[in-house]
């Protein structure tokens, strides 16, 4: 693991000023980590927009069936995808003028990092929210 994908300068900006979350993968089933992880986004105080090929509402929010289709702005795009597919929302997620790119636990595409960050936009890969503010309570 690189220091560099969990800086955290860009945990902080994403956990403190970013307020709304494009969530890729999110679907209205409860038992998967994505919905729990919106659920507990939510009782933070974030704004999540699900982002699922069949758009479901999620927790009371519309679902949207790709990054391209969300008619407001992004401030991070969490993808819950594996890393093999991946690197196509973190680019994504640049195009769409998304302000940091967060890539879950277990996600990995060493090569979108680079790009992400190459283009100006604070990526977080390998980790996961709920462990990020552990951490902090822990401190």
């Amino acid at each position: 693991m690189s220091d560099s994908w969990q800086d955290p300068g860009s945990v902080s900006f994403m956990l403190d000023e970013c307020d709304t979350w494009a969530i890729v993968g999110l679907s209205d089933n409860p038992e998967r980590t994505a919905h729990r992880i919106a659920a507990l986004l939510q009782e933070r105080g974030k704004r999540i927009v699900p982002v699922h090929p069949s758009a479901p509402t999620v927790l009371g929010e519309q679902g949207y069936a790709s990054l391209a289709d969300i008619p407001f702005p992004v401030d991070v795009v969490d993808v819950f995808r594996k890393s093999e597919v991946a690197g196509e929302f973190a680019d994504q997620a640049v195009r769409i003028g998304a302000k940091a790119v967060w890539f879950q636990l277990g996600v990995i595409d060493e090569d979108a990092f680079a790009r992400t960050v190459a283009a100006g936009v604070p990526m977080v890969m390998d980790t996961c929210p709920a462990i990020e503010w552990r951490k902090r309570e822990q401190a």
